[in-house]
């Protein structure tokens, strides 16, 4: 079973900054994709914010480019995401996300519980 912790959502004024972390802890042997989806108030669909792959390439919504940046540490199994210039759009609930392989060589995904984005205009 993997386990994933977010941390560092809150509130910030639009124009402002944050880091978001996941930690993923527990039976992995391996974790090929990390990455971050969103969920807006009211919608029902999370969408894709970024996602960084084991040898460092990245994909981010066209939303987020130029304005966020999302990087790893492998060694602890960690993924941040460096969000700044922050708008009302930016909203939501955050979402850690992390596809890999257990120990036992079976592939999982994960979610983490979500942390809550919100910027006030």
């Amino acid at each position: 079973q993997v386990q994933l912790v977010e941390s560092g959502g809150g509130l910030v004024q639009a124009g402002g900054s944050l880091r978001l972390s996941c930690v993923a802890s527990g039976n992995i042997r391996s974790i090929d994709i990390m990455g971050w989806y969103r969920q807006a108030p009211g919608n029902q669909r999370r969408e894709l914010v970024a996602e960084i792959t084991s040898g460092g390439t990245t994909n981010s919504a066209d939303s987020v480019k130029g304005r966020f940046t999302i990087s790893r540490n492998n060694a602890e199994n960690t993924v941040y995401l460096q969000m700044s210039s922050l708008n009302s759009e930016d909203t939501a609930v955050y979402f850690c996300y992390v596809r890999g392989y257990t120990n036992w060589n079976t592939d999982f995904h994960s979610w983490g519980r979500g942390t809550q984005v919100t910027v006030s205009s």
